[in-house]
């Protein structure tokens, strides 16, 4: 939506849809690199990834028992056992096996491959454990008793043939294809490359996020509070927000209310930021250190400079939270630089809104999984919302997936950070609209 002001990059309302187009038009992802299996945790895969063997590579016991022939064990009961000579013992990660024949039998461990001549496995629960006694609870380890390994087993069920082995390739077949380019390596999928025998592979590297907050009145948690001062939390919250989204972040913490120092600090950073975001300063007092820093000396009120080898330019939007944005780049390597409210609230929903999506384009990711998921609901609130005329709102709320409802929590102040803390969506009023009834449908975006 546009305003009657002129038009210019600094005297215009940009909508939300534009400011987020701008952003991500320059934002390419990141080039790729080979890592540890452990280092990759959360990047992107840019490559196909094939089985180069089967899992599992051999047939192998998916039980504590004997190996058997299904034959030897035909017909057995626990009136009836079959009496059957043991041979040997088996354990995961045995390379000499012994053969089973006629008559006998093999103590085997789970994960260890079927000797030649066995058929099946018999669970130790339904022999006697060679002890000559009843039904057997387990095995007695091998260290203290070997003369096990050997001797008589009565069995006293019979077993199908394969009964409790695991086939060779059951898993997955050499040639598979085992993880497919675009997928996000977690905890499962390590395990398979792992299983598979890669050591390394290759993936976009999570993006480097450094945040920022300005504010001479900012002080530490853990701090004592001094007359006029807040805790810094900003930095904290956008600091989490971006490891939520991928990235590795850094938090820099507060810097005071002077544009020199606030310059050093930025590039100080560049060398490990794929992205800088910073909050507070980008509104139109005397001391938005931002805005006079990164658009030039004494010059608070310009709309943008270059800066370093980029460019920021700082805007408004027709959007309540977060009116008051800055994006560019910076330094030699043009750095994406966003420049976010300082209002805690203002803060978070601009990090949501554009520098979560600009993250995940950096790590590589599909379109369908750059924004947040969004949903409908219907308002469940006791009066009517308010909504600014040309504004696009952003209220915290309540959502349940079972009734298809939300509802609102705390009010639309931007500095409720409580209210934040126990919302898990954001209700999205058009700019069009200015009360929405209970009962109304919304479009919700859902932050969980």
């Amino acid at each position: 939506m546009s305003s009657s002001a002129p038009q210019g990059t600094g005297h215009r309302l940009w909508s939300v849809d534009e400011h987020l187009a701008d952003v991500l038009a320059a934002v390419r992802p990141l080039e790729p690199i080979e890592l540890q299996l452990l280092d990759a945790q959360g990047c992107v895969l840019v490559e196909d990834v094939t089985v180069p063997v089967a899992l599992p590579p051999f047939d192998n016991s998916s039980m504590d028992g004997y190996a058997v022939r299904t034959a030897d064990v035909q017909g057995a009961s626990e009136e009836f056992p079959a009496v059957l000579t043991v041979v040997g013992d088996v354990a995961a990660g045995s390379g000499e096996l012994p053969t089973v024949g006629p008559g006998q039998a093999a103590r085997i461990m789970t994960g260890a491959p079927l000797p030649p001549g066995a058929e099946a496995v018999v669970p130790v629960e339904w022999t006697d454990g060679g002890t000559g006694g009843g039904a057997a609870a387990g095995m007695t380890p091998a260290s203290a008793a070997p003369e096990q390994a050997a001797g008589e087993v009565r069995v006293h069920r019979p077993a199908e043939a394969r009964a409790h082995v695991r086939s060779r390739g059951s898993d997955v077949q050499a040639g598979d294809l085992a993880l497919a380019a675009g997928t996000v390596l977690g905890p499962p999928q390590i395990a398979l490359l792992a299983a598979i025998g890669r050591g390394t592979v290759r993936v976009r590297p999570r993006p480097r996020v450094v945040v920022l907050s300005t504010g001479s009145e900012l002080v530490q948690p853990g701090e004592p509070l001094t007359a006029g001062a807040i805790y810094d939390s900003n930095s904290f919250a956008l600091a989490a927000a971006a490891r939520d989204a991928g990235a590795i972040a850094y938090r820099v913490g507060a810097v005071a209310d002077d544009a020199d120092t606030l310059r050093a600090t930025i590039e100080d950073q560049l060398i490990r930021a794929d992205l800088l975001v910073t909050t507070g300063g980008v509104s139109v007092g005397a001391y938005d250190v931002v805005k006079e820093a990164l658009s030039g000396v004494g010059s608070g009120d310009a709309d943008s400079e270059d800066v370093d080898g980029g460019r920021i330019d700082f805007r408004k939007l027709a959007m309540q939270p977060g009116k008051p944005q800055g994006f560019g780049t910076i330094g030699p390597d043009h750095t994406p630089l966003l420049a976010l409210p300082g209002n805690p609230v203002s803060s978070y929903v601009s990090f949501e809104l554009f520098v979560r999506p600009a993250i995940r384009v950096l790590m590589g990711l599909p379109d369908s999984e750059v924004r947040r998921p969004s949903v409908r609901a219907v308002l469940k609130a006791d009066e009517a919302l308010g909504s600014p005329a040309g504004r696009r709102q952003f209220l915290r709320g309540a959502y349940d997936a079972e009734s298809g409802t939300v509802s609102p929590v705390g009010g639309s102040g931007s500095h409720l950070i409580a209210a934040l803390a126990h919302a898990d969506s954001l209700m999205v009023v058009p700019e069009d609209v200015t009360s929405v009834e209970p009962g109304t449908e919304l479009e919700v975006v859902l932050l969980g």
